[in-house]
């Protein structure tokens, strides 16, 4: 993506619209492909022909039609996400053409941002543009700050071969644990989550109660949680809580993704109070939008590590537009280890 190398802008392009609201198993009817002219920048906005754009669980929840933070998707509109493209126009100023920029106008080949909200990149930070869509901000943000991974802790990951927890079980290591545990839907993903991403130990959705397998995997108890699934993985975490142990919750997919592909934000679970207060147990919500500055911070470790080979970066990419219906399905379903990006 050299500055000086930005391609012709055609007259029309393709973005991917929601075809109607969503109950029940996500499928690719509920997805359009439209071609539409390429939108003309306003003053102030800035074009960015997309390049690689993230798919994400909280998408599948969007979908929903119900009240949501970041806006709910409309049927019959194009749908938006976090993307990683050139500038190929800015008439308002402060952007040159061929600079490589971050927006969140993805699902679609060219998008009009307003310059306010294009974060620029540093084409050298990370090895590849698409390396700047990991969710690795989450991971290294929730285990440093809203949990404090300390040496020689025993940390939980739960939903560990998503976009977050494959790489929560490497920074866990980084950060000075002594054990990791983390927790996944198939035997075919505990395996690759011990072999290269960092964890010792697994526990496998299915193969029996959480809690019972949890305990063998962290017979001493936990000191970390980091969950992204809710529900009954995070009842189990805190029977096994030690003392002082901190829970950082980022997410919720046992109701996003679970019931059927039911995408309900609400996650009910039941606590035991009494145990939290006895053994001083932290539970504390951690988003990134609260953060900013942890971006550019997790840019810097996350090229280092790359670039010495200390961390990995597990993703799915496939190639081309139209495969964005099918990559979000895939990722609800489970079928992929790490971030799912589509290729423009």
């Amino acid at each position: 993506m050299s500055p000086t190398a930005v391609p012709a802008i055609p007259a029309v392009h393709r973005e991917v619209r929601l075809a109607d609201r969503v109950e029940g198993d996500l499928a690719p009817h509920h997805f359009t492909v439209a071609e539409v002219p390429v939108p003309k920048p306003e003053p102030g906005q800035v074009l960015v022909r997309t390049r690689v754009m993230a798919v994400t669980a909280a998408m599948r929840t969007q979908m929903a039609g119900m009240p949501l933070p970041m806006g709910s998707f409309v049927p019959g509109e194009a749908l938006w996400g976090s993307a990683v493209g050139e500038v190929v126009a800015a008439p308002g100023g402060g952007f040159t053409p061929g600079e490589l920029v971050q927006h969140s106008r993805g699902w679609r080949e060219f998008a009009a941002v307003d310059a306010s909200r294009v974060r620029r990149l540093d084409p050298d930070a990370l090895p590849a543009p698409a390396a700047h869509l990991s969710q690795g901000a989450t991971a290294w943000g929730a285990l440093r700050r809203a949990a404090e991974v300390r040496p020689g802790d025993t940390v939980f990951v739960t939903g560990a071969a998503g976009g977050v927890g494959s790489l929560a079980g490497q920074l866990a290591r980084r950060l000075g644990a002594r054990r990791v545990v983390g927790s996944t839907g198939s035997e075919r993903k505990a395996a690759l989550l011990r072999a290269e991403l960092g964890y010792d130990d697994t526990i496998v959705r299915g193969a029996g109660p959480i809690e019972r397998q949890l305990r063998r995997a962290a017979p001493e108890g936990i000191d970390v949680l980091l969950d992204t699934v809710g529900g009954e993985q995070l009842t189990a975490a805190l029977s096994l809580a030690r003392p002082d142990a901190r829970f950082a919750l980022v997410g919720a997919l046992s109701s996003q993704l679970g019931g059927g592909g039911g995408g309900g934000i609400a996650a009910l679970v039941e606590l035991d109070a009494g145990l939290i207060v006895m053994r001083r147990v932290a539970l504390r919500g951690f988003g990134l939008h609260a953060h900013p500055d942890l971006p550019q911070e997790w840019t810097k470790e996350f090229g280092q590590g790359l670039r010495e080979g200390s961390l990995v970066f597990p993703h799915a990419l496939l190639k081309g537009i139209e495969q964005a219906p099918r990559a979000l399905c895939e990722l609800v379903q489970g079928r992929h280890i790490g971030a799912v990006l589509v290729e423009l």
